[in-house]
Formats: C-alpha cells, sequence, structure tokens
C-alpha cells in the first residue's frame, strides 16, 4: 500500500523515526541496521511495510529494499512476528540473516534473543529455498566470509564477468588456496574464465 516515504527527518530514534511529508508525520518503527545507515540529513527516503491488524496499523522503515525484503520473508514464518523480525534485523544485517539461512546455521539465528532452537530450524525449513532461489545463492557458493575472496568477486563483476560464473571460478580457487591473495585469486579466476 506505501511503498516508500520521502520527507523531512523530523526525530530520530534507535527504534523508531518520524518523517514529516508535506505535513503529514509518519512515525516508522525501524532495526538498528536502518538507524545505523540513516544519515544525519533533513531529507530522507525509507521503504516501508504496513501491517494492518484487527486494533492497530502499524509502518516499519527500511534503509533499503534489501532489508524490506528479508523483513518480508521473516514474517511470514510461522511464530515470527514483526517484532521479533525487526529484533533479527537489529541484531544481524539483512546479509547476516540471508547467509545464516542458506547455510542453515541454527546457532547464528538462535543467537538473537528471543529465538529458540524450534524457531531458528523454522526459518531455516521455511525460508532456505526461498533464499537461495531469490538472492540467486549457489548452495556451492554458500561459504564462511572472506574479504579476499569478496574483493576479488567485485572487481571481476567491474571487469563484466557474470556473477555466478565468477562466484564458481573463485569459489574453486579459494577452496584450494584460503589464504590466496586478491590478486592471485583474480589472476587464477581469469584464466578459468
Amino acid at each position: 500500500m506505501i511503498s516508500h516515504i520521502h520527507g523531512k527527518l523530523v526525530e530520530k530514534n534507535p527504534t523508531d523515526v518520524v518523517i514529516d511529508c508535506n505535513g503529514v508525520g509518519y512515525f516508522l518503527n525501524i532495526s538498528l541496521h536502518t538507524y545505523s545507515q540513516i544519515p544525519d540529513q533533513e531529507n530522507l527516503k525509507l521503504y516501508t511495510q504496513l501491517l494492518v491488524k484487527e486494533d492497530s496499523h502499524t509502518l516499519y522503515g527500511f534503509s533499503s529494499i534489501a532489508e524490506r525484503d528479508m523483513f518480508r520473508l521473516l514474517i511470514s514464518v510461522s511464530g515470527i512476528g514483526a517484532g521479533t523480525a525487526r529484533t533479527m534485523l537489529s541484531s544481524l544485517t539483512p546479509k547476516q540473516v540471508r547467509e545464516g539461512i542458506a547455510k542453515e546455521d541454527v546457532a547464528l539465528i538462535q543467537s538473537i534473543k528471543g529465538i529458540g532452537v524450534k524457531t531458528a530450524q523454522r526459518v531455516i525449513i521455511d525460508l532456505k529455498d526461498k533464499v537461495l532461489k531469490i538472492y540467486d545463492i549457489d548452495e556451492v557458493s554458500v561459504s564462511t566470509s572472506n574479504t579476499n575472496k569478496d574483493e576479488a568477486l567485485s572487481a571481476l563483476e567491474v571487469l563484466g564477468f557474470v556473477k555466478k560464473q565468477a562466484e564458481r571460478a573463485v569459489d574453486k580457487i579459494v577452496k584450494a588456496e584460503p589464504d590466496a591473495s586478491v590478486e592471485t585469486i583474480i589472476k587464477q579466476a581469469l584464466k578459468n574464465l
């Protein structure tokens, strides 16, 4: 119903903001991740999700479409309400949540306040296929964070290579040589692409 709100930032708190849009002040609930992304300037645009319940209409604001999409996926899981989803996105970045689900990292999801083992498992079971499909993640490419790998991937993308092919090539190199430098990864990937 309301896709985004663009206006003057009137009030900024770690859990909510008020945006004045043509004389109307919109109260938006936000995550700590969004709070950290909000610049200290007057004009602000947040992507929104309106949740309508019998007794309330609640507006949630997000700094990126990716965060809003992750919020929508999370609230689609039975037992995960808007408050829990917001807590998840406050404790972890949308990318960390996405990777935790893709890697089936129950401990990571369970580390969030208010989420037990069964809820963490349900989140992973319900969302893993959707996350892999929506974000075009290969199960092979779901690996631990490696900054050299990430830098090499972004360099290859800048050079015009397709992300999925570049990831496959880089994953093979990193698997064989986990401590490879960015330059080494790029050089070897260029030979294989």
